[in-house]
């Protein structure tokens, strides 16, 4: 009997979802409370949270049971620059979501700023007859944050809304489940550790009450949630979507939530056989031998290509391929001189490290 952890594919959306919400069932017949997906940007991530929020909306008496942060949580909140005196500057809220539904009755201020002030060193007031936000530094009022420190504040208001959840709120009552997709893009490795670890203790206080969904593509976070969640019922998998493709699969990483890393050679490997070698490949493998020379205690990626025939030619190609601002939408096939020169490094890099490569091919098909 093989040992390699099954992989399951399904050919829409729809049916993925099936399978999420089905993990999620009574835990005392096998459902788990938290499921945790570990997926690369462009998989589908945030239209996912939206598919299983609308299959929520499609169960017979239900109106919905899915508070979700993604994307579009963000673009609940924009901003009025005051452009013809430049002095009064405010973020405005969208009050016709039902994100908000408590938000006025329950004053949530104090909540909000006891998570605010672990990240952050700015204050706030709300205005709840504008729906308006007032930013506050020192002396100074009215002030624009940056982006991340806006993308800071509105993950804290989300918290927030999940604590009160948990508490029982009658605002939040129709919530049943929470799906997060990638809360930190613009934090710092500190920050995106404190912030797994204090939304694990949030979640892990709620079980009895709302089961989890969490997908992401920042692997430190992914990992830091697989430990801090390990010693609850949860479920952890690599999402994965092929670029020519419709499809969807699921392979358990349970065991090795650090399987995304070898997942992204074994692409790398296919892409390499199929000759459709393009530029932001180089930025994948570039990523591959820094996450493996950190593993051994190297300082630096070239130790992992150290001593092998070109060495000096790999490593400068390596430093000059990877700096542009190269994208996966975008994506621009390499020269045959660029393709082959790839392929050696790779080659070389598989053969000093014997990676056991997954097959991504599927075993069973919803």
């Amino acid at each position: 009997m093989s040992n390699k952890p099954r992989i399951n594919k399904y050919n829409n959306m729809r049916k993925l979802v099936t399978r999420l919400r089905d993990d999620l069932r009574d835990t005392n017949n096998g459902g788990a409370n938290f499921v945790l997906l570990y997926a690369y940007n462009g998989t589908g991530k945030t239209r996912l949270s939206m598919e299983f929020k609308d299959a929520g909306k499609r169960k017979k008496g239900v109106d919905r049971d899915t508070l979700y942060f993604n994307a579009y949580t963000e673009d609940l909140f924009y901003w009025d620059n005051d452009l013809s005196n430049n002095t009064e500057r405010v973020l405005k809220i969208n009050s016709d979501s039902n994100f908000f539904n408590g938000f006025k009755e329950l004053a949530l201020e104090e909540r909000i700023f006891s998570y605010l002030e672990r990240y952050a060193e700015f204050d706030f007031k709300i205005d709840y007859e504008k729906w308006t936000i007032t930013f506050l530094n020192g002396d100074s009022s009215h002030i624009k944050v940056s982006r991340g420190e806006e993308n800071i504040f509105i993950w804290c208001i989300f918290l927030a809304i999940c604590e009160l959840t948990i508490d029982g709120a009658e605002a939040y009552n129709w919530v049943k489940y929470f799906y997060i997709d990638d809360p930190i893009s613009s934090l710092d490795d500190n920050n995106a550790i404190a912030v797994a670890s204090d939304l694990a203790q949030l979640l892990k206080r709620g079980t009895q009450r709302v089961k989890t969904v969490i997908s992401s593509h920042h692997s430190l976070f992914f990992n830091v949630m697989c430990n801090e969640l390990k010693k609850t019922s949860h479920k952890a998998y690599f999402l994965h979507r092929r670029n020519d493709s419709n499809d969807y699969t699921l392979r358990a990483t349970d065991d090795t939530p650090f399987f995304h890393h070898v997942a992204m050679l074994s692409e790398l490997q296919k892409a390499l056989e199929s000759g459709q070698l393009y530029t932001h490949h180089f930025n994948m493998l570039r990523s591959i031998l820094e996450k493996t020379a950190t593993f051994f205690g190297f300082k630096d990626f070239s130790v992992c290509i150290h001593g092998i025939e070109d060495e000096v030619l790999y490593a400068r190609a390596l430093n000059l391929l990877s700096h542009g601002k190269y994208s996966a939408y975008d994506p621009k096939e390499m020269g045959e001189d660029t393709k082959k020169l790839f392929k050696n490094i790779l080659s070389a890099f598989l053969e000093r490290y014997q990676f056991d490569l997954p097959e991504m091919s599927t075993e069973t098909t919803k």
